[in-house]
């Protein structure tokens, strides 16, 4: 294989939901694939299954997003492999939900180190190795937006993926390297739907003009947008979510 000629993506989170949507889709651009996982090997084996059953091209490399060491190796391997990174999709997240005055802070202290330190960590090394050309993609949430009530800390961890988007995307200038944020709506996987009820679902599928929830399918059509024909997208927050906001 000539990895001089390969396009490589880095997918953080990559094993399931968005994370696994936007790998697939990526691949299935032509994207050699590095499913990025924190601890469950099937399930990130299952996905580069996928990948390669529709003859792209991926590899599965275990790391903690937050760990500077693992994830500098996770983008050794990827160059070893492929030759270099063109695309980073920031996908990787944990999810906390409680009112403030009930907010457990040491659950809180590991959200915070999933989503900011680990944006921060994945985005320190796409900076320094992601090619000319290509594009980091982070992740952040339009619940921003809407302020639902137990959604604070949460919220606050994405709003600081949304700010270090904006400066990133200054700070790469003559690069030729984009930097976008993508925040979903509402969307079926099982990070949004665990803990809750059919009728708060159900609530928040009918909230979007389009009267449904987001599929992971749906936000990675906008990830493989900016990775592709979206170049001349830069230092934007695209909010995904079907109109409810």
């Amino acid at each position: 294989m000539d990895t001089n000629s390969t396009r490589a993506a880095i997918v953080t989170g990559g094993s399931r939901g968005i994370g696994r949507a936007a790998a697939e889709r990526l691949a299935a651009d032509g994207f050699a694939i590095v499913v990025n996982f924190a601890g469950n090997t099937a399930e990130a084996d299952a996905t580069v299954a996928a990948i390669t059953g529709e003859g792209g091209r991926a590899i599965a490399v275990r790391a903690d997003v937050a760990d500077e060491e693992a994830v500098q190796n996770l983008f050794d391997v990827t160059e070893e492999n492929f030759g270099g990174v063109d695309v980073v999709v920031n996908a990787a997240g944990n999810m906390v939900l409680a009112p403030l005055a009930e907010l457990d802070l040491d659950a809180m202290d590991r959200m915070l180190r999933t989503n900011i330190r680990g944006t921060l960590v994945v985005d320190q090394q796409a900076v320094r190795r992601v090619r000319s050309g290509g594009t980091i993609i982070n992740v952040s949430t339009s619940i921003i937006g809407l302020a639902l009530p137990t959604y604070a800390a949460y919220a606050a961890t994405k709003g600081a993926v949304e700010a270090t988007t904006l400066i990133l995307a200054r700070e790469l200038r003559g690069r030729d390297v984009t930097v976008n944020t993508v925040a979903p709506g509402p969307t079926a996987t099982s990070l949004f739907l665990d803990g809750k009820d059919d009728a708060t679902i159900a609530r928040m599928a009918a909230q979007p003009p389009l009267e449904r929830l987001g599929t992971p399918q749906d936000i990675a059509e906008v990830v493989a947008f900016l990775a592709g024909p979206g170049h001349w997208v830069n230092g934007q927050v695209l909010r995904a979510n079907g109109g409810i906001i």
